[in-house]
């Protein structure tokens, strides 16, 4: 499934892939995960970290987002951050099962935020951002993410894409927090950029965000 002309490409955009690139589309590696899906091959895979290959971490995630067993999920899941390298592999979770144990899981997100590793950091925000943001939101989450503290862009484009999204989906509380000037001055305004490219953000709304760059 190789693509030479794809693994050039798609290497220029993980700057901090330590592992081996095949150069596989996504699409063909969710095709190959559902295919293999339950199979003992599958279940081998699962347990023989770590990786050679960036493919792999990617199967790796999207079958661990396919869990439907919660334990087993983040079980899974705590075994494998430590081995999750780029934003791209972070970003490929999606564990649905997630949503139906609220509590249990945000208490695991407030682990992860306060964690030294970039990507566990970026995987909690993620985290809140896909299941915290409608039903289980409240506002004192946002300070949350506003407590981070790391110089490390990933992160911080992280909770830029956090605050940008629940601008759409809360955005009294998330303007609020805001107007009140508690991040630093590159994730307040990367989060303001990010909410006027956003098509769920009203042209109103963006207009007023463009006067409150700092």
């Amino acid at each position: 499934m190789q693509d030479e002309a794809y693994r050039a490409f798609h290497k220029s955009l993980i700057p901090t892939l330590q592992q081996e690139l095949i150069g596989v589309r996504v699409p063909q590696v969710r095709t190959l995960a559902k295919a293999l899906a339950g199979t003992q091959e599958a279940e081998a895979f699962l347990n023989d970290l770590p990786h050679r290959f960036y493919e792999e971490n990617l199967l790796h995630a999207i079958w661990l987002s396919a869990e439907k067993d919660f334990d087993r999920a983040l079980s899974g899941i705590e075994r494998f951050l430590p081995y999750v390298d780029n934003w791209a592999v972070c970003d490929a979770f999606s564990p649905k099962v997630f949503a139906k144990h609220p509590q249990e899981v945000l208490a695991c997100i407030r682990r992860w935020l306060s964690s030294s590793e970039t990507y566990t950091i970026r995987f909690g925000v993620d985290m809140l951002m896909q299941f915290y943001l409608e039903d289980c939101f409240f506002p004192e989450q946002l300070r949350w993410v506003g407590e981070i503290t790391s110089d490390e862009y990933y992160v911080n484009m992280a909770r830029a894409w956090y605050y940008a999204t629940a601008l759409a989906k809360q955005q009294s509380a998330a303007l609020s927090y805001l107007l009140e000037n508690r991040l630093d001055v590159w994730t307040h305004n990367k989060s303001i950029q990010k909410a006027i490219e956003s098509y769920r953000i009203s042209p109103e709304l963006k207009a007023f965000l463009r006067t409150r760059k700092r």
